[in-house]
């Protein structure tokens, strides 16, 4: 009986220390599914989809239907084999893996650019290198065949200008599809991707090749948008295009002095927006991009590279709008656009990711009351609030 009377009380204390630790767990696993998961579709699915200002609120199904929905974003930078601790690699790419993926299943966009530094070493990456980070991006960028997905080529893509190669371009369009000065046209709407790596006017052999195309690029759409009358015979031989003024799709901004003028709250930090851009390596080329805006006269220009966002005029008249970077490792506010395009018309819409800092502020905060919990277990006759109470006395005795 004296056995009995002793292991009572000492079942019944395993019971309520199985049912804490129950808790505890039952509490950690809330918090990181929040952190982790339900996070990204909370804030994600605030974002909605830009009204043109020429569609009625209640626009009829075939004018929705002639609406392009496409999502651009940029600068991914995923991590090589060389630069970058293996926890912050599965930290950042987990980051845009959930972001992309939810996006996709709350907005549903038809076309997704992505404008270039996709991955962080591809200037420099060996083979095997290359194909490991070409896997890990097309887990985290996978994507129903409903959405075409278009990536745009970036210098950490293949190296800056002295650092590219025929190689290095080869490869990036084998696995993207991509062809340097290409155009596309979706639902009527023209978008030229440029090659801005290859914009130095040293002549290289990939850069007369890019310029030479664009060339042609910009006679066939100069042909598509004049009357049949007047390019009769300039134009005959070329394949006529969607009239409509092109949107340019490119790495580098467009030559600005810096982001001085740049405003909002993902813009770059104070202390770097009066830094001096350099021509070739921050932005394009003062001579590039007159060259570019007298060629195909855009409607819209986006670009990324900077990391951070700003939005300019152009001649007055054509807006560029550079596109921050998609990740953590780059950021704390992340962002990607939103676009409601048609041939004549478009609006665009910035949508912000969940920020990091938030994310950090919710596990140290549950870390905190972790810690309260389990030190207050230890001491039953004292309640956390008086638990908390003490141990904050007894440190402003200190």
């Amino acid at each position: 009986m004296a056995l009995l009377h002793f292991r009572i009380p000492n079942s019944f204390s395993e019971k309520r220390g199985g049912t804490f630790a129950l808790k505890l767990l039952c509490f950690t696993l809330s918090v990181f599914l929040f952190c982790e998961f339900f996070i990204y579709y909370i804030v994600i699915i605030q974002c909605h989809w830009p009204q043109l200002k020429a569609q009625a609120p209640r626009a009829t199904e075939k004018t929705s239907n002639s609406v392009l929905k496409a999502m651009f974003l940029s600068d991914t930078h995923l991590l090589g084999e060389l630069s970058g601790h293996w926890l912050d690699k599965l930290r950042r790419e987990w980051q845009m893996e959930r972001a992309f993926q939810t996006a996709l299943w709350l907005l549903q966009p038809e076309i997704v650019f992505i404008l270039g530094d996709i991955f962080d070493e591809g200037k420099w990456s060996s083979s095997q290198a290359w194909s490991d980070d070409v896997r890990r991006y097309q887990k985290m960028f996978r994507h129903p065949a409903s959405v075409e997905l278009i990536a745009i080529v970036g210098n950490h893509d293949i190296g800056f200008h002295y650092e590219m190669t025929e190689y290095k371009l080869q490869r990036f369009s084998e696995v993207f599809n991509f062809t340097s000065e290409k155009l596309v046209t979706r639902k009527g709407i023209n978008f030229v991707m440029v090659n801005s790596v290859a914009l130095e006017g040293d002549g290289c052999i990939i850069c007369r090749t890019a310029e030479a195309k664009l060339a042609e690029l910009s006679h066939q759409l100069n042909c598509s948008l004049q009357e049949q009358s007047q390019s009769r015979k300039r134009c005959s031989d070329v394949n006529k295009l969607p009239p409509t003024a092109p949107i340019l799709l490119q790495h580098y901004p467009l030559y600005r002095r810096s982001d001085a003028k740049c405003t909002g709250e993902d813009s770059a930090p104070l202390d770097k927006k009066n830094y001096i851009f350099k021509e070739k390596y921050d932005v394009v080329s003062k001579e590039a991009s007159q060259k570019l805006l007298w060629w195909f006269h855009p409607r819209l220009i986006l670009s990324g590279h900077t990391h951070s966002a700003c939005e300019v005029l152009h001649n007055g008249k054509i807006p560029e709008i550079s596109i921050p970077s998609f990740s953590w490792r780059n950021r704390n506010n992340p962002s990607f656009i939103l676009g409601s395009i048609t041939p004549t018309d478009f609006s665009l819409y910035k949508c912000f990711l969940p920020f990091e800092n938030t994310v950090l502020t919710i596990y140290c905060a549950a870390g905190a009351v972790l810690l309260v919990l389990v030190l207050a277990h230890f001491h039953p006759l004292v309640t956390p609030f008086h638990f908390v109470q003490r141990l904050i006395t007894k440190y402003k005795a200190v």
